[in-house]
């Protein structure tokens, strides 16, 4: 049997255990090569206990056109506005703040995140997410 050779990578935002195959989904895995009906069976048995949850995925297409995926953790910005339960980011978050979260909240989405971010340790993690927050118009307590 010939081994399978790689050829194309796509990273891809969807809602955990609700993807549908609908645009913008379907055309982008089609346009790879993928069945999205087939793709999105996969996808959200996987996800399912994450609810709607936005979640990463990064897909691997193989010149079978059989695929791979791996599921990322949320992105740092959903779990922001999750733990500061709000709607949306400050349009100008230098002036205008949006919500405040705790640093123990920080803790929690950075040990999340942990294995996805390019950090070496919990505190360059905290980091990180404070410095995300703070982009966002949230503020940092405690």
């Amino acid at each position: 049997m010939a081994k399978k050779e790689v050829i194309n990578r796509l990273k891809i935002m969807a809602p955990g255990g609700k993807a549908t195959p609908a645009p913008p989904l379907g055309p982008a895995l089609g346009g790879a090569g993928i069945n999205p009906g087939q793709f999105v069976q996969k996808f959200n048995a996987e996800t399912a206990k994450l609810n709607g949850k936005i979640v990463g995925c990064i897909i691997t297409v193989y010149n079978d056109r059989s695929f791979t995926f791996e599921i990322k953790s949320s992105p740092a910005s959903v779990l922001i506005k999750e733990a500061a339960k709000i709607e949306k980011g400050s349009g100008v978050p230098n002036k205008e703040k949006v919500g405040k979260i705790t640093k123990k909240q920080v803790e929690g989405i950075a040990k999340e995140k942990l294995s996805d971010l390019n950090a070496g340790s919990l505190e360059a993690a905290c980091r990180i997410i404070e410095g995300t927050a703070r982009n966002m118009g949230v503020v940092v307590e405690g």
